[in-house]
């Protein structure tokens, strides 16, 4: 009886010491936060403009694309193109472009509506971006990337 008492004893002390070791590795909450979904509202967007959100502490554009930039983007052939994507697996509504805002050169912030596609231009080394997030010309070797999201409704995305 009294092995068992000492035994229950001491392991009753190993786990007071190392619930708390164990428990300060645990990501705290802003960092479980940040990897949370977010939602944006779509409704406040205009045509044509880009807006930009956080989302993992990195820039997300969610572009609002005009019908002359759609058409645009669908009519590029693939060849031109240095890592070849259509247009239709880049997004998942014609009218709304969302991609990550970060240059796949060396993680710049691109500029929109600028570059020879008005896409986005990244002035630290010249990549250009067209309207798609494809890239065109300059030393990025692939396309802006694309984050999961989803519609949630006509009016609401939800990154993540």
């Amino acid at each position: 009886m009294l092995f068992i008492a000492t035994g229950a004893a001491g392991a009753v002390g190993v786990g007071s010491v190392a619930w708390p070791l164990i428990h300060q590795m645990n990501p705290d909450a802003s960092t479980i936060a940040a990897g949370a979904p977010i939602d944006v509202d779509l409704s406040a967007i205009a045509e044509g403009a880009i807006v930009t959100v956080k989302w993992r502490g990195k820039p997300i554009f969610v572009r609002h694309r005009t019908p002359k930039e759609i058409t645009e983007a669908a009519d590029v052939t693939l060849a031109q193109l240095p890592d070849p994507q259509t247009d239709a697996q880049r997004v998942k509504k014609p009218e709304w472009l969302v991609v990550i805002g970060v240059c796949t050169h060396l993680g710049c912030i691109p500029l929109g509506h600028q570059g020879d596609y008005e896409g986005w231009f990244c002035p630290c080394h010249g990549s250009v971006y067209d309207t798609s997030g494809r890239i065109r010309k300059g030393p990025a070797p692939k396309n802006l990337e694309v984050p999961n999201y989803v519609f949630a409704s006509d009016t609401k995305l939800t990154i993540g």
